[in-house]
């Protein structure tokens, strides 16, 4: 049986860890949740998404209010797998507390978010004006079936918000030293040049299709995409794998593949991009060989969430508890942040994220309740609450 919520966030985390939830797994970490904001006059309704080529998810809409500000949280409670048991120095999924630190999958990457903002929560009023809580148990992984349907759903339902913000770890080396206003967009491509086989010794026989690969390679990454924005650093573009699969020593094969991604800042888009990217390869002799470029999987788009009321008081916020502005960063991979950009100015705002992923994953205690305090401390500003 699930125990009581009772206010601390700590204790939810410990709850929550206790979840194995690998995606697409929930494994009780949703009814955890359900069992937490009921009481404190939530709506919550799960839902279970499907399709589009990817396995089933479950998610979680939380609301309370009507009416004033409409404040969303979002975050994901999948997790992904511990890896090597040997590796950790005790059970992933057995909430460990020791030396001011709670160890466990998802301590960082991001129980700890959800539960520091929910323990947040009680510090508001219900009738202070509207808070929300989209959570998915699918981030980790396809990014299909949760986050981006969630918020078409709730759009659909009449839902709508003012600003969010998600509580991935977004601080660098100190709680609260950073939070993320905007995203680089990723995109995946594939490329294929396709010649003729034959014997290495009778080249006249064959097309070999690996020089020409090269020169591919060679034009894509050879130079600089752009440079920095504002905000944004420059896009990358590195290659990931280049494959032939010819095991023999005395075969030209008969096509080679390379796989790249691009981090790409706001001066493109996934249209542009690709538009680029053929421009680059019809550039390449082909020397009688086909090239072929294709996507590798779907691309995310880069967003930068315009200044505004919310993320300056956020900014306010912060510096004041913290005693250091900021930073406003766009820096790392992706997140769901990027699905909600399309509904509201959102931003990222969470623990130090030095740990997630790694065995013996974990954060500080003092961490946890301190994102707790800051949460409350920004809504009780944003929704007008006398202290």
């Amino acid at each position: 049986m699930t125990a009581r919520f009772a206010g601390d966030p700590v204790q939810l985390l410990s709850q929550l860890i206790a979840c194995a939830s690998v995606t697409p797994v929930e494994a009780g970490a949703l009814g955890v949740l359900e069992a937490a904001l009921t009481p404190l006059g939530f709506a919550v309704t799960r839902l279970r998404f499907e399709g589009d080529g990817s396995y089933p998810v479950d998610n979680l809409f939380a609301t309370r209010g009507t009416g004033g500000k409409r404040l969303l949280f979002a975050g994901h409670t999948d997790v992904v797998p511990p890896g090597d048991l040997a590796d950790w120095t005790s059970d992933p999924f057995l909430p460990r507390i020791a030396d001011g630190k709670i160890y466990g999958r998802g301590a960082a990457d991001m129980k700890s978010g959800i539960a520091a903002f929910v323990a947040a929560v009680m510090a508001i009023p219900a009738g202070a004006g509207t808070v929300a809580l989209a959570i998915t148990n699918d981030e980790e992984a396809d990014a299909i079936n949760g986050t981006e349907k969630l918020m078409a759903w709730a759009r659909t339902n009449g839902h709508e918000f003012d600003f969010a913000i998600v509580g991935e770890p977004s601080s660098a080396a100190r709680l609260g030293d950073s939070i993320k206003v905007g995203r680089r967009g990723s995109f995946s491509g594939r490329i294929t040049v396709t010649g003729v086989q034959g014997h290495v010794a009778y080249p006249e026989k064959a097309n070999n299709p690996l020089p020409v690969l090269a020169r591919v390679v060679a034009a894509l990454s050879g130079e600089p995409i752009d440079t920095r924005t504002e905000l944004f650093p420059p896009s990358n573009l590195e290659f990931t794998s280049i494959d032939v699969g010819n095991p023999t020593g005395n075969v030209i094969p008969a096509k080679g593949e390379a796989r790249f991604n691009i981090r790409y800042n706001d001066r493109w888009s996934p249209e542009t991009l690709r538009d680029w990217v053929e421009a680059q390869i019809a550039k390449v002799d082909a020397g009688g060989c086909t090239i072929g470029f294709e996507l590798a999987a779907r691309p995310s788009r880069s967003f930068l969430s315009p200044r505004g009321e919310a993320i300056d008081l956020l900014d306010q916020v912060l510096t004041e508890i913290t005693g250091q502005r900021p930073l406003l960063s766009t820096g790392g991979g992706t997140s769901d942040a990027r699905f909600i950009a399309q509904y509201c100015p959102v931003v990222e705002c969470g623990l130090v994220g030095t740990t997630l992923h790694k065995s013996d994953e974990h954060v500080l205690l003092s961490d946890v309740t301190g994102l707790s305090a800051l949460y409350a401390a920004f809504m009780r500003r944003y929704f007008a609450v006398t202290p």
